[in-house]
């Protein structure tokens, strides 16, 4: 009886999640199946949940508009590069505020914090006159070294060390013990433990990395140099209007990896925030 109540039960939590689930998936259907439906049927009310004229015109003619897939490779090489650089950054600096006792190392964290209090606008004037004086405007170096040197590094920092706190101090003890250094302690004991953070941060600084959109739009001005975001606000007719097949057949394209890699990821995401904790 209690296992027939139990499989119950578990029916009806399956079914009122997917319930919940439904206004989170919807704007990702509708745009994929949007993506395919002649321009007419877009906004058709009410919406069609499956095309009844599929095309792929629009997906051809998004390609043929902008030099879409360099901007593709545009946004994929800076933000892996984003990626291996703030976990690079974070995961020694997180380390180095858990483990390493010095004057004011508190206070030099939470001034390290404040980053995170500043918006990026607020910044971006002075970044851009920094940047031109040194002849890197119209390149993607500041799409890179702002991410890794910025407020996404600054959260990174801080998931690390928060990681870092949380493992026993003996493992570092028997390194000593067994005549490791302070980096050879941290390379092969403590960063092979901090998977978890490290998967965490490195989703999030993708994403934040291939979603950015500010400093595109302030620092490039070439198409082939254009990352996406700023490539999707270019599928514009002749008088500025937007052309909503090719706009979502780009903005589909844009999405779906992003979606599977967090699908894939998920568990390893969860799990290295879970561990982080607010120790300390």
């Amino acid at each position: 009886m209690n296992s027939r109540l139990s499989a119950r039960a578990r029916v009806a939590l399956y079914g009122a999640l997917c319930l919940l689930a439904l206004p989170f998936v919807f704007p990702t259907w509708w745009m994929v199946t949007s993506s395919v439906k002649p321009v007419g049927d877009i906004f058709a009310f009410p919406p069609s949940l499956i095309p009844t004229e599929a095309s792929l015109s629009a997906y051809r003619r998004v390609f043929e508009l902008q030099p879409f897939a360099q901007q593709y490779f545009n946004s994929g090489y800076i933000a892996a590069v984003v990626t291996v650089g703030t976990l690079a950054v974070s995961s020694l600096a997180g380390y180095a505020f858990a483990r390493i006792r010095f004057r004011g190392q508190q206070v030099l964290f939470v001034v390290v914090l404040v980053g995170l209090l500043i918006p990026s606008e607020v910044t971006i004037v002075p970044l851009f006159r920094m940047f031109n004086s040194w002849g890197m405007v119209d390149t993607h170096w500041p799409l890179i070294l702002v991410p890794i040197l910025g407020a996404p590094s600054v959260l990174a920092t801080f998931i690390m060390r928060q990681f870092f706190i949380t493992l026993p101090a003996e493992l570092e003890e028997a390194a000593r013990v067994d005549g490791l250094g302070r980096f050879a302690t941290f390379w092969r004991i403590a960063l092979p433990l901090a998977r978890p953070a490290l998967g965490a941060v490195a989703i999030f600084t993708f994403l934040h990395s291939w979603n950015l959109y500010l400093e595109p739009i302030v620092f490039l001005s070439t198409p082939e140099k254009f990352t996406l975001p700023q490539a999707l606000t270019q599928f514009v007719d002749a008088y500025g209007g937007p052309m909503w097949d090719v706009q979502l057949s780009a903005a589909s394209m844009t999405a779906i990896p992003i979606l599977v890699i967090f699908v894939i990821a998920q568990r390893q995401f969860i799990e290295g925030l879970a561990h982080t904790g607010l120790k300390g």
